[in-house]
């Protein structure tokens, strides 16, 4: 076992331990409101795009159009969903995929399995390593990245992954959570400015 996935295993045990209540409080939340059922599966790739089930509290209501096709999800997604989404509380569960060895607690997010086909051979790189609950684009703009930027910072940290590096992003994740500030209102890349510039002054802190 590398030093990595022993320090991934005992996070994930010790904070499926520290969340116990909180996510049981969560998963009654979302029975309630949503009824069956809680955990909310769906095909990620990982660790060289090997496929496997994220696991998540559920967010969103199944309603869909005369066709069948669900609705958007702003019509769909419940005030207590964006509770959960905007605290991070809904990623609990992925605790769980840590330890199934599916994902680490810090590394690229796992996307949509339809976004495969869109990387580009150094974007697809992302995949090198296993994905993460949480990662560099996440303590670094999270949604307000467009898809370059995302991509190249999980990228950067392929090149630059470190036990140190995981511990400082761990940090600045929970710092994040903490204050609730998912949205980075920090300087973004202007028209023509070099994305490597961009990235090392969002780097500069690490």
């Amino acid at each position: 076992m590398t030093a990595k996935r022993a320090i991934d295993f005992i996070g994930a045990t010790f904070g499926l331990v520290i969340f116990a209540v909180p996510m049981a409080c969560v998963g009654g939340l979302v029975r309630l409101t949503l009824g069956s059922p809680v955990i909310h599966r769906q095909t990620r790739p990982g660790l060289h795009a090997r496929l496997f089930e994220i696991y998540k509290f559920r967010t969103m209501r199944d309603l869909n159009d005369a066709a069948g096709n669900p609705l958007p999800d702003r019509l769909r997604i419940t005030p207590l969903g964006r509770f959960l989404r905007r605290t991070s509380l809904d990623e609990l569960p992925e605790l769980l995929n840590v330890l199934r060895g599916e994902m680490s607690l810090v590394g690229p997010r796992p996307l949509r399995v339809d976004y495969l086909e869109k990387y580009s051979p150094e974007q697809a790189r992302r995949h090198d390593v296993m994905p993460g609950i949480t990662g560099l684009a996440q303590i670094n703009g999270r949604n307000t990245l467009n898809w370059d930027e995302r991509l190249a910072l999980d990228v950067w940290y392929v090149d630059h992954a470190s036990l140190w590096l995981d511990l400082k992003i761990l940090m600045k994740t929970a710092v994040k959570v903490v204050r609730a500030a998912d949205v980075d209102r920090g300087r973004h890349p202007g028209d023509g400015e070099p994305q490597i510039a961009w990235l090392a002054d969002k780097l500069a802190g690490l």
